[in-house]
């Protein structure tokens, strides 16, 4: 693997020792392919951030820590190489830790890693555990501030949440759904991709509360787990079956579209109406090719530039006093997806 950063800096850059870097660089025994993805993907960030190291200011390093669907989490990596350019008061380098999966203990572990390795700030997305609040709080006494990304968690020891206002979401849809069904009667699919995801807990609660204001003869079907992942959404999906009744919309918080929607076609039913979450390329192409009829979408590059002001403010590289602004959904249709 042909480099030209050294070792200590490729390891810094993937979270990884030195010898685990050196083992994967020379394609010794005992590197597992992660392990080597990660080098891999170390190297191709340093490249990247190599040119703004000419650049005058402090350098700063910043974790992303995020359990997503890598449909997701390619859209934050992106967004944040996006942004980085952009900060003109420091050169920040981001680091990733983007996994489909991320059981509780994983989360922990990783940053107990980060506090060990050191870092100016974590952005977040996980599940609201107690042991994950605990590992913030954690963080947080070792002046490594925390930013939860589109999904909060609880407590007072992160420095501030980015992303959607997830009540407001869950009242649109609800909004959208009863307007499109008018008075018609039924049942509505719900799905979360993990009961543990606040920012999931807050739009489902806000939808069905609104629904049965809007329209109190729909029935909601909840159904929680998948991680947004295919198979396992769809084997979870499947379960359900024999409980869903005069389907009329589906209202996917969590991810999963695709295999959702395979799912229930596969059992011969197809929704009136159908709203997700988020632009990402699966749910790009559904929308445009009709078969999901309302996005609710939110600019995940302000999310990261508002969690970098706040990393940024917390060092006191900025003057302005940061307040996390909510994102507001935007709701999107086949007719006005961004090109």
């Amino acid at each position: 693997m042909t480099h030209r950063f050294p070792i200590k800096e490729i390891a810094r850059q993937a979270g990884l020792g030195t010898a685990t870097v050196d083992r994967a660089l020379n394609d010794r025994a005992h590197v597992s392919p992660q392990t080597k993805l990660r080098v891999t993907a170390a190297i191709e960030e340093l490249k990247s951030q190599e040119a703004q190291l000419a650049a005058r200011g402090r350098r700063l390093f910043f974790d992303f820590v995020v359990e997503a669907p890598s449909r997701f989490s390619r859209e934050v990596k992106a967004a944040a190489e996006a942004v980085v350019p952009q900060i003109g008061t420091a050169v920040c380098r981001p680091r990733f830790l983007l996994q489909d999966v991320m059981e509780e203990e994983e989360v922990i572990a990783a940053l107990g890693r980060i506090m060990k390795r050191g870092s100016q700030g974590v952005c977040l997305k996980a599940r609201d555990t107690a042991k994950i609040r605990d590992a913030v709080k954690m963080l947080a006494n070792a002046r490594i501030p925390v930013v939860t990304l589109v999904t909060d968690i609880g407590g007072a020891d992160r420095l501030a949440y980015v992303g959607l206002d997830n009540a407001g979401a869950g009242r649109t849809a609800a909004y959208l759904i009863s307007r499109t069904l008018g008075d018609m009667p039924g049942m509505v699919l719900a799905t979360r991709s993990h009961e543990r995801f606040l920012g999931e807990e807050e739009r489902e609660f806000a939808f069905v509360e609104a629904l049965a204001r809007e329209h109190p003869s729909l029935q909601v079907l909840a159904v929680q787990g998948g991680s947004g992942v295919d198979f396992e959404t769809s084997k979870l999906l499947t379960k359900s079956m024999n409980d869903i009744r005069d389907l009329r919309a589906v209202y996917s918080m969590g991810g999963g579209n695709r295999s959702i929607l395979r799912t229930l076609a596969d059992n011969g039913l197809r929704p009136k109406v159908y709203v997700a979450h988020d632009l990402d390329r699966e749910n790009r192409e559904l929308i445009q090719d009709r078969r999901l009829d309302f996005v609710l979408h939110h600019d995940l590059q302000l999310d990261i530039r508002n969690a970098f002001n706040a990393f940024l403010a917390y060092h006191r590289l900025s003057n302005d006093l940061f307040e996390a602004p909510i994102s507001t959904v935007q709701v999107l249709t086949p007719e006005n997806v961004p090109r």
